[in-house]
């Protein structure tokens, strides 16, 4: 709440809202082009971005007007085309690009379109220089000036930047061995759809393994639609009814990953935070004997690392956050519940389809099942309530909310968490609690979620 309370613009994760509406209306992504163009400028006299983004039908020309900003400030313009977002950052640090733009929503529906900025260094730009850049693109927006959008240059796609980012991926687990397997992948109709089938390919070249990919037809409305990584059950279902041992559920540009074991169950980023964490432990690299998650990772997680005597750190939610905890610590694994998990030594962001390789080898080399390696993860009940609002005041400072916070608290101390947030993304308030008692977890999340709507309810 407090890390997007003075931004106008910029989320947790960048720019978000309805294709064609403001913040993400021409006028307003024409002037985002000209202040990072002019921001890079600041830096080196002949920058260069390259470009990437998912399979929403906005995609094309948001990245035309984008890309006639950044031209017009005399930014040299390239695009992988449609590429996972991990790709923009991994093609924006080893190929010497000033920075990379991503043009996804994520896991918003179709609708929806956004703009995330890496820098040359492959990670999200500083909160900071977000902020900074805001000024500018508010002054420039206000000027009311868009060239005609018959004036607007093409932006090319590259196949050789996609193929570069599978190169990537194949070597960053160089000895994995997928024979026997059989494997299920659902990639949302989204941007693993352009990556995951070459992928696979070339990893199963012998066709020894039997790994279904699922929603590989996007046409520019159905990605995220009743798939990926916001429906986990799907591709639960589907590898019980395949036989499968495993499942992996991208969202819309697949920088996440949930995933499901054999039997017809969700497993997620807390799950993969533990198998990865004990294995790093084991193999002596997992720095500290500690993992980042965050406030939304639930006590089952905290509970299963300590008996694998590894410390768990919370950070606020958002890879970003996230990600300063880890560079505090100096921690070499980190991620949410939500499905991203950040292994630096690997990638600056986080991979849903790294993420996927990384436990496929996991599997490999321990020869134990993806339930196996989670079996003594005990989750206590959880639930999650959304709340659209109309403004993002302080819960606190609100006397009726307080209050239900303070006696949901109280009630569940020692024996749950209350936390409660304002999306980063969306006009939401989201109530999150978790309690070894389902009925007082239900009752308090309820008095809040209803505390919420009445004073803020859109």
């Amino acid at each position: 709440m407090t890390a997007t309370a003075t931004r106008q613009l910029f989320g947790t994760d960048g720019i978000r809202a309805v294709a064609g509406q403001p913040p993400l209306d021409p006028i307003t992504i024409h002037a985002v082009g000209l202040a990072l163009g002019h921001t890079l400028r600041r830096q080196t006299p002949h920058p260069a971005v390259i470009f990437g983004r998912d399979t929403r039908e906005s995609g094309p020309w948001i990245a035309a007007t984008l890309a006639e900003g950044l031209r017009a400030a005399g930014a040299h313009v390239e695009s992988a085309g449609v590429v996972p977002t991990p790709a923009v950052a991994f093609l924006a640090r080893t190929h010497g690009f000033s920075a990379g733009v991503v043009i996804s929503a994520s896991h918003n529906p179709w609708t929806d379109n956004g703009i995330k900025l890496f820098g040359a260094d492959g990670f999200k730009l500083a909160d900071a220089l977000e902020l900074a850049m805001e000024e500018e693109i508010l002054h420039h927006a206000a000027q009311n000036h868009l060239p005609s959008p018959g004036s607007l240059g093409t932006v090319e796609d590259n196949p050789e930047f996609q193929a570069d980012y599978i190169r990537f991926l194949k070597h960053s687990v160089p000895r994995l061995d997928l024979r026997g397997m059989n494997i299920v992948a659902d990639c949302a109709n989204g941007a693993a759809a352009a990556i995951a089938p070459e992928l696979f390919g070339q990893l199963n070249a012998d066709g020894s393994a039997q790994i279904t990919l699922l929603n590989t037809r996007p046409n520019g409305r159905n990605i995220n639609d009743g798939c990926g990584a916001l429906y986990p059950a799907y591709v639960a279902r589907e590898v019980e009814s395949r036989g499968a041992s495993l499942g992996f559920s991208l969202d819309g540009d697949a920088d996440r990953c949930m995933m499901a074991g054999s039997t017809n169950n969700v497993l997620n980023g807390d799950a993969i935070l533990l198998a990865a964490a004990r294995d790093m432990k084991a193999r002596g690299v997992l720095t500290g004997d500690l993992v980042v998650a965050t406030t939304m990772s639930n006590m089952g997680l905290e509970a299963a690392l300590k008996r694998s005597e590894i410390r768990m750190v919370r950070a606020p939610v958002g890879d970003r956050y996230v990600l300063e905890q880890m560079q505090v610590h100096n921690a070499a694994l980190g991620g949410e519940q939500s499905g991203h998990i950040l292994l630096p030594h690997l990638s600056t962001t986080g991979d849903g389809l790294l993420t996927a390789l990384v436990v496929l080898d996991l599997i490999v080399r321990t020869g134990q099942s993806i339930d196996e390696l989670t079996a003594d993860l005990k989750v206590f009940p959880q639930v999650i309530v959304n709340v659209k609002v109309r403004e993002k005041r302080p819960l606190e400072s609100i006397p009726s909310i307080a209050a239900a916070i303070r006696a949901a608290e109280a009630d569940l101390n020692g024996s749950g968490r209350v936390v409660i947030r304002y999306s980063g993304t969306e006009a939401l308030a989201r109530v999150m609690i978790e309690a070894e008692s389902e009925v007082l977890m239900r009752q308090h999340a309820s008095a809040i979620a209803d505390a919420i709507g009445h004073e803020l309810g859109a």
